[in-house]
């Protein structure tokens, strides 16, 4: 990805705003502000993350370790998935890749440590920009979102690009691929530790790869994602499933696992 051609598009989007009398809607004025008063949540000035040109990617899906639970595979098995509200999956699964349909699809199983894998391509075909074009995003615990979007070249509030901590963090580096190519993130997540009293002792913690560049660092979420907003930690935040959300746009996943983690020196 050439910087010059996202530089373009950003200019492009100030040029027909100025000629509207316009200020480009990259994002929103009128939202809280985060907790460490720096930014508002998707504030459009916020500085957009610098490009970074991923390497090469596999043209094929790279096998799961020994010990992951694979959650979307070579065979077109949605067992492991429930709709939220516990129906038979609606999204559609055809040789070995499932695309988004109808509402947000989860994992039956609830988890709180892990290393996640997921796969994922924006469509080929351009439509729309912002929020609307290849939007979706994997819900950790399914309360914390990484976004999955196409940045490519597609200018937008920063904390709702892809790969975004959504609504909280953008990530270091926009490492996205062009449209239609697949993309990878590699999660490594800590669940919330509440005392006995539910009061929160630890923050959810996560470390992201998007396209094999790291794009958070060990970095603590403020509470779980939303729009506009950033919801409170509650002691039910402490496990969850992994969801997948539909945005509305064909987004397509394959070759998704997972690996539960533990402490040092536990079997």
């Amino acid at each position: 990805m050439k910087y010059a051609g996202f530089c373009s598009a950003i200019a492009a989007l100030l040029l027909t705003a100025s000629a509207l009398g316009q200020a480009p809607n990259l994002g929103y004025d009128d939202t809280p502000m985060q907790p460490n008063g720096k930014w508002r949540i998707h504030d459009g000035k916020r500085p957009q993350p610098r490009i970074v040109s991923p390497g090469a990617a596999n043209s094929n899906p790279l096998p799961a370790p020994s010990d992951a639970t694979v959650l979307v595979g070579e065979r077109d098995d949605l067992s492991a998935w429930q709709m939220m509200d516990g129906a038979v999956p609606s999204w559609k699964m055809k040789d070995a890749v499932l695309e988004t349909g109808t509402g947000l699809l989860r994992t039956k199983a609830e988890f709180t440590d892990f290393q996640l894998h997921v796969e994922f391509a924006t469509p080929t075909v351009v439509k729309g920009d912002s929020q609307e074009r290849g939007n979706s995003g994997v819900f950790l615990l399914g309360k914390f979102e990484v976004q999955v979007l196409d940045s490519y070249n597609n200018p937008t509030y920063p904390d709702g690009q892809a790969a975004a901590m959504y609504g909280q963090y953008p990530p270091l580096v926009n490492a996205s691929r062009r449209p239609g190519e697949w993309q990878t993130y590699d999660i490594a997540f800590t669940a919330p530790r509440f005392s006995a009293r539910g009061t929160l002792d630890k923050a959810a913690v996560v470390t992201v790869f998007h396209n094999g560049i790291l794009v958070h660092n060990a970095a603590p979420f403020w509470g779980p994602t939303a729009h506009r907003k950033i919801d409170p930690y509650t002691p039910d935040n402490a496990k969850g499933p992994i969801a997948l959300q539909d945005h509305g746009n064909p987004v397509r996943y394959r070759n998704v696992w997972i690996r539960t983690l533990k402490d040092y020196d536990q079997p």
